[in-house]
């Protein structure tokens, strides 16, 4: 029920053991393919001067978009030039302020964009520096449990 949908070639590739060894982290991301992935779902910015296009209304809003222009280009794209253009991108009037985000098991207030039908997004400061984002398709939503740990550099 949890495993990825492969093409054939996959599948086969992953089936097949090589004759050399290979080393446990190649082992182990071997065995992660088979399963779905959230590819750039969560971000995090750390701007040493922050300006007023590093708030985390506007890098949640431009992470929303980045994924509605990436993991959603047959539907949601228009045109066939560069740089890609929405049909309907987000801006800051969908963002939803005042959302209690979990980080470290305690509710920060947070942001969130819920008005996208594919993707749902959501926005914490985590320091006067630093800012994270999730964007999150929404098909994925039922199989997680939202919540951020911060982790020591």
């Amino acid at each position: 029920m949890n495993l990825a949908e492969l093409d054939e070639r996959r599948g086969r590739a992953l089936e097949v053991e090589p004759s050399w060894p290979r080393p446990p982290g190649l082992v182990e991301q071997v065995r992660r393919m088979r399963y779905p992935m959230l590819w750039e779902c969560v971000r995090t910015q750390w701007s040493r001067e922050p300006g007023a296009f590093d708030t985390v209304e506007t890098l949640l809003v431009a992470h929303v978009n980045h994924i509605l222009i990436n993991q959603f280009r047959q539907t949601r794209v228009t045109g066939d030039g560069l740089p890609c253009e929405l049909d309907n991108p987000m801006d800051e009037r969908c963002v939803e302020p005042r959302i209690p985000v979990l980080v470290d098991g305690v509710a920060r207030n947070g942001c969130r964009v819920d008005t996208d039908p594919h993707v749902y997004g959501l926005g914490v400061d985590l320091d006067t520096h630093t800012v994270l984002t999730a964007a999150i398709p929404r098909d994925a939503l039922p199989y997680l449990e939202i919540a951020f740990a911060v982790r020591p550099v």
